[in-house]
């Protein structure tokens, strides 16, 4: 098993967790990643830290308390496929929150360092942006969470749909160096959701020079660590994949490099 591949418990801890992914287990600097599973009843709390946090809710209704804000029923789809927007809450470092599931829940908890400068706030449906980038096998669908459009102070979390056959984080690009404005550097974590659950997803993850160069076979609620290189992603025929993006890096913007090999994709007709 490659060691890019964060596999989940084969059932929630105490608190519910299921998986995490934190700078020190990562070997890197910015991004922390836990996926938690509640039972309708029940509540998880945490304090933030340093660390800013974005609770994306990818299923299931919620009550969600922080230092100074409160939210009840949150929450409107029972599974990440049936593709409407997430709701989502953002709280910076030095708060806490609290939340406690009124159905089954299925929480995305994505952070990074903070700085303060930023209040608790609801991300409802109707603030997360949606595209749909690529043409033909390239086509997939993307709901901007926390794009750097939105105020945070390091994380950037977006989700993405790619129907069976397709690829996504393609052309292959990467974002590993502090270049700006041509480059900026962020680690990603990929959480991934396939549908039927006993599919999988192929991404690659491989640098220039090819000190890095894996090819891994990802399954239903596995998590791929990027720390570097370009790491396209492919969904088989029957199969489609869902995964929630998270990136942290020293500045907060996306401006990512193609694979010179492949860039020549971008420019193909789309008639």
């Amino acid at each position: 098993m490659s060691n890019l591949i964060v596999m989940p418990r084969s059932t929630p801890d105490r608190e519910g967790v299921v998986l995490t992914v934190t700078p020190e287990s990562a070997g890197w600097t910015y991004v922390g990643f836990e996926l938690v599973q509640l039972s309708a009843g029940q509540t998880f709390r945490r304090n933030t830290g340093s660390r800013e946090v974005c609770i994306v809710l990818l299923s299931g209704i919620a009550e969600v308390e922080t230092a100074k804000s409160q939210w009840s029923g949150i929450g409107e789809r029972m599974s990440v496929f049936e593709r409407s927007k997430p709701y989502s809450v953002y709280v910076p470092d030095g708060d806490f929150y609290e939340i406690r599931a009124v159905t089954e829940l299925e929480l995305a908890v994505c952070s990074a360092p903070g700085n303060s400068r930023n209040e608790a706030r609801l991300i409802a449906p109707d603030r997360v942006g949606s595209e749909t980038r690529g043409y033909g096998a390239l086509e997939r669908r993307i709901h901007n969470i926390l794009p750097e459009s939105e105020s945070a102070d390091s994380l950037l979390v977006v989700e993405v749909f790619t129907p069976a056959g397709h690829w996504s984080s393609y052309p292959p690009h990467k974002h590993d160096r502090n270049a700006l404005p041509a480059e900026s550097l962020l680690e990603e974590t990929y959480y991934y959701r396939i549908q039927p659950e006993q599919g999988f997803a192929v991404q690659r993850i491989y640098t220039d020079d090819r000190t890095l160069d894996e090819t891994v076979v990802v399954g239903n609620g596995q998590t791929v660590l990027v720390p570097r290189g370009y790491h396209p992603v492919s969904a088989p025929p029957g199969y489609e994949v869902y995964y929630l993006n998270v990136m942290a890096g020293p500045i907060r913007t996306w401006k990512f490099h193609n694979d010179p090999d492949h860039e020549w994709i971008m420019s193909k007709p789309q008639g």
